[in-house]
């Protein structure tokens, strides 16, 4: 099966494969993160800090209208039902 290889095309899949790799000699940039992208890391772990505290009063608000029943209407049963139809569950 080995004498069935055309040493022509193997060498010309070598040859491309060889040109998709990078070259040894060229310098790589710089990959260090400056102090700006730093301080905007800090900036979204503050504000993801304040999310969290309007995210529980809403949870807390939810969990009193479900525990009341205010929650069950037929208008809202309904709709309900048309989107578990619509999009699933």
């Amino acid at each position: 099966m080995i004498d069935k290889i055309n040493p022509n095309l193997a060498r010309e899949i070598m040859e491309k494969s060889a040109s998709m790799l990078p070259d040894p000699n060229r310098t790589q940039q710089s990959t260090q993160a400056d102090a700006s992208l730093q301080a905007d890391f800090a900036a979204l772990i503050e504000n993801a800090g304040k999310i969290a505290d309007n995210d529980r009063q809403a949870v807390a608000a939810a969990i009193e209208l479900i525990e009341s029943g205010a929650l069950e209407t037929e208008q809202n049963i309904l709709k309900a039902a048309q989107n578990i139809v619509e999009y699933g569950i």
